[in-house]
């Protein structure tokens, strides 16, 4: 059984002053990616890799046995299609939010991801920087995506119709500010508000509308007719 196989040893990720670190599984049938990313991560202070998979199968074991906060998710992977299974791995762990490996791929399958669930892309091609940005974002529901690739996205996902929730008119305001690729702070900027209070706004519509990161609080969103896209 190769290294990717086994759980890792999150020991010495303790705590950083008493704050536990973002707890990351990583999902790729690539040993070397996965090895190195997870280099990357355990680098960070704040972040602990405590699992690598190489399968779906072993990804669904992981879940339930290391509690990850955020999963890294390899689209191709041997026994079956990643993306495909987001809506399942996501119903082990609700609160994890999943950040999806894309090499080249069409816009139809990242589609198919936030439809799915998923908080965010990282390229293959990252960088350091990337890589930490995006967990750091998925774990705390940011949507880990480009203004430019949102913008192409969105318009592209399905309406399927559904129960409106009662968004109240700021939060209907900041759905749309988000839709446009803003950020807290961009949003609390064109509202005259603090970011604090922009981050209440996205918790309470993201919990009216079931979503636990921006990006599928959008997709939600879109799908019950509450946004036509940027």
């Amino acid at each position: 059984m190769s290294g990717v196989d086994e759980a890792l040893d999150t020991g010495h990720h303790d705590h950083l002053d008493g704050v536990r670190p973002i707890r990351v599984l990583i999902v790729d049938d690539h040993e070397v990616v996965a090895a190195s990313l997870a280099r990357v991560l355990d680098e960070e202070p704040d972040l602990s890799t405590v699992g690598l998979a190489q399968t779906l199968a072993q990804a669904r074991a992981r879940v339930q046995t290391s509690s990850p906060d955020v999963l890294i998710l390899d689209r191709r992977l041997p026994d079956g299609d990643g993306v495909a299974a987001i809506p399942e791995l996501r119903a082990l762990r609700p609160s994890m939010n999943v950040v999806v490996l894309t090499g080249a791929s069409s816009d139809d399958v990242l589609v198919r991801a936030i439809e799915a669930g998923a908080a965010g892309f990282l390229s293959k091609t990252r960088s350091l920087a990337e890589v930490t940005t995006a967990v750091r974002a998925a774990a705390q529901g940011e949507a880990s995506i480009s203004p430019e690739l949102l913008a192409r996205l969105l318009p592209r996902l399905t309406r399927t119709g559904g129960a409106q929730p009662a968004l109240t008119r700021r939060e209907e305001e900041v759905l749309s500010m988000l839709a446009q690729g803003l950020s807290n702070a961009s949003i609390a900027a064109e509202l005259d508000v603090s970011v604090n209070t922009v981050r209440n706004h996205v918790a309470n519509l993201s919990a009216k509308l079931g979503a636990h990161s921006k990006l599928e609080a959008m997709s939600i969103a879109i799908q019950r007719g509450l946004l036509s896209g940027p």
